[in-house]
């Protein structure tokens, strides 16, 4: 028989992983502390709820990137289904969007896993054969500010550890392959500080995914005031001129 752990109903309750909802939890849990009980089944403590909260803010919002246009051309098209524009957004969260961490994240439990890191990472480097996923960004250089400022949360709260050296072993082996500075962006910070923190892989695109829907409400609630979708389709077709092609003899 399967069964499930997360929640259960009743004429006078609500269970939670076990707590109930209306007695132990509101009030009483923040809503970072309140994902990870629902996704990972554990309050972490305040420190590394701290350094997840932190990863969680840095990926809430980003200006005009796809997936908050996706928000408001959707939200332009259909503005009484608020819920279809943010999803349109969330489904630009993949593997060249803020879903990298997760693809960051292999690489690092990889090199963590290697009894010399700085060799492991030189091994990484070498063997690719695209872009390393948490490295590069097209606006912030030399580095993206945020990473930093994870880090500095990460270390403050006692967290970083082997996966923050990790990812610092990853740069270094980048930069002398490059021969040149390849900024850590913030996914692949976020990806380093939350599996310090002890969020599983196979769920840290879901962390982004709750971020992200945070900041894309904010695209359409500005879209709401100040709706901008019509200059967006005009820019575009500005941007991309219609061309007939030679026809096929």
């Amino acid at each position: 028989m399967t069964t499930t752990a997360i929640a259960t109903s009743s004429p006078d309750d609500i269970l939670v992983r076990g707590r109930s909802l209306p007695r132990e939890l509101i009030g009483k849990l923040t809503l970072t502390e309140m994902l990870c009980l629902c996704v990972i089944g554990e309050v972490p403590d305040a420190h590394r709820i701290a350094a997840i909260d932190a990863c969680l803010v840095a990926l809430v919002e980003h200006g005009l990137t796809p997936s908050a246009l996706a928000t408001r051309l959707v939200y332009g098209s259909a503005p009484e289904a608020m819920q279809g524009a943010v999803a349109a957004g969330l489904l630009g969260v993949g593997g060249q969007f803020v879903g990298t961490a997760e693809g960051c994240a292999r690489l690092l439990a990889r090199v963590v896993a290697a009894a010399d890191l700085d060799a492991e990472a030189s091994a990484i480097v070498a063997e690719a054969k695209a872009p390393l996923p948490g490295f590069g960004h097209d606006i912030h250089k030399p580095d993206d500010p945020r990473t930093p400022a994870l880090f500095a949360v990460a270390r403050t709260h006692g967290v970083a550890g082997r996966h923050v050296a990790a990812l610092e072993a990853l740069s270094r082996a980048l930069d002398a392959a490059k021969r040149r500075h390849i900024t850590i962006n913030a996914t692949g910070a976020v990806a380093a500080v939350l599996a310090d923190a002890g969020i599983p892989i196979a769920v840290m695109r879901g962390f982004a995914l709750v971020a992200r829907c945070a900041g894309l409400v904010g695209h359409v609630a500005e879209e709401q005031r100040s709706p901008v979708m019509r200059s967006i389709w005009e820019a575009a077709e500005r941007a991309v001129p219609y061309q007939p092609e030679e026809k096929v003899r």
